[in-house]
């Protein structure tokens, strides 16, 4: 039984399962949905269509799936979709898609630290962390692990890659490749995320292929498709190294380098 505080305002039609509980003042709409165990802060608005998982914890004021900041929105059923035990930090802003039947997408185990703001049709994989005030415009991609720092502004249609970290007061107009370390205004790409990667359990031989990869691609001043072939041919077909290539092959903004 959902744990409701009297001054809350809950739809009739909003679902929420076992042990949810909604705080003082919150404001949950008709087609919200919140899976079990899910706390809901003091004056949080929940509207739209939005679906929120298990265990996840939403914080005081934040605004969850209100309309898209979008002039091409025209109404319709369009989704946001939050994973299991994702944290929603104090002011944070989440919008569901533009377009009808599409969904923005966060995955479980985020942080979405406060005053922080997905915008529409985003999608955050597991285990990403958003700092304080990041800004993600309209259709950016960050992959899994991803670290981004806090009162940083990431462009649309930006693809920020699975264990890459990127430091705070940044400004992130092209992709960030996986693995890396980016930071500054303008973006460089600075190095390896060797800690990162060695404290989520990375072998020693997968980093090392890494190193390898990164010397030949971000050193050598290469082109892409001669710096992809120099590392298919001295480098070993590690998982991480596949990724790596598939990803900056697939680039449409192009490579922070």
């Amino acid at each position: 039984m959902a744990e409701i505080a009297a001054t809350a305002v809950v739809d009739a039609r909003a679902e929420l399962d076992d042990d949810v509980r909604v705080g003082p003042y919150a404001i949950i709409g008709p087609h919200v949905r919140i899976g079990a165990a899910t706390t809901v802060g003091a004056h949080a608005v929940i509207d739209g269509y939005t679906e929120i998982g298990r265990r996840c914890r939403i914080f005081p004021h934040a605004a969850i799936g209100l309309e898209p900041q979008d002039l091409k929105y025209q109404g319709g059923v369009s989704w946001l979709r939050i994973g299991d035990r994702t944290v929603v930090r104090e002011f944070a802003t989440l919008n569901p898609a533009t377009k009808e039947g599409e969904s923005t997408l966060v995955g479980p185990d985020c942080l979405l630290m406060a005053y922080s703001h997905v915008a529409h049709n985003c999608r955050l994989e597991d285990h990403v962390i958003l700092a304080n005030a990041v800004n993600l415009a309209g259709h950016v991609t960050v992959e899994s692990h991803a670290v981004i720092g806090g009162v940083t502004p990431v462009h649309q249609f930006v693809r920020v890659g699975a264990h890459a970290m990127i430091g705070g007061g940044s400004r992130v107009p092209k992709d960030v490749a996986p693995y890396t370390l980016t930071a500054g205004n303008p973006l460089r790409t600075c190095g390896l995320n060797q800690r990162g990667l060695s404290r989520r359990g990375f072998p020693e031989a997968s980093i090392d292929a890494l190193r390898r990869a990164y010397r030949i691609f971000f050193r050598e001043k290469l082109g892409v498709t001669e710096a992809v072939a120099r590392i298919r041919a001295e480098v070993p077909a590690t998982p991480e190294i596949e990724h790596l290539l598939a990803f900056v092959l697939s680039s449409e903004r192009g490579i922070t380098r």
